[in-house]
């Protein structure tokens, strides 16, 4: 592209180039990066460019840190070079991804990322606590392993949960809800068992 006897190095640009130059450089060391794994491929700039199928000037980019690329292409890079990104918090310690087996709804849909689910015994039909299959559902899902579980989309409810028994690390697996259910029935078996010792006493 042409305006006033000038010529814009960007017109050839494709939509992905355009993608990464609107998307500004990240906070940190991306561009010694870069250079780094060019070192450890033995590549220049645009041997690296072929490799991902960018324009060598992209790559010149990410390495003055007028643009980044984005993760997949990080991840893409790191992976070449035989590398792997460890995430650390602010005092040190390593940060994960949330687990893949993590506990999904009854669509199969995965939970909020940032509530906490608490299990409340076995799965049933809402509002069916006072009719004759009320007991069948609850059996039905304790075969299943299908456990009742509740969360909070309330801020404030989860900031008062996690002042009383803490903020879980991740969602467990459904399994693992499946045996927090088991629990309470053993726990509810124990509590009528000792309500009856009384009322036999």
């Amino acid at each position: 592209m042409e305006t006033s006897g000038t010529w814009d190095s960007h017109a050839e640009w494709t939509e992905d180039e355009w993608a990464w130059f609107d998307m500004g450089p990240f906070d940190g060391k991306i561009p010694g990066l870069v250079r780094r794994i060019r070192r450890i491929l033995d590549v220049s700039q645009r041997g690296l460019a072929a490799i991902l199928d960018v324009s060598q000037s992209v790559v010149a980019r990410w390495e003055t840190g007028r643009v980044s690329p984005k993760v997949s292409v990080l991840h893409r890079l790191l992976e070449l070079a035989g590398l792997k990104a460890v995430i650390h918090d602010e005092d040190g310690a390593e940060v994960g991804a949330m687990r893949d087996d993590g506990a999904r709804d009854r669509r199969g849909r995965r939970f909020p990322a940032h509530v906490d689910l608490t299990v409340l015994g076995w799965w049933f039909p809402p509002g069916s606590e006072l009719t004759p299959g009320y007991f069948a559902a609850i059996r039905r899902a304790r075969a299943e392993r299908d456990p009742r579980i509740r969360y909070y989309t309330s801020a404030w409810r989860r900031a008062i949960e996690r002042q009383l028994f803490g903020t879980p690390d991740d969602h467990p697996a459904l399994h693992q809800l499946a045996a927090e259910a088991d629990h309470l029935d053993d726990l509810r078996a124990e509590g009528r068992a000792r309500a009856h010792q009384r009322y036999a006493a």
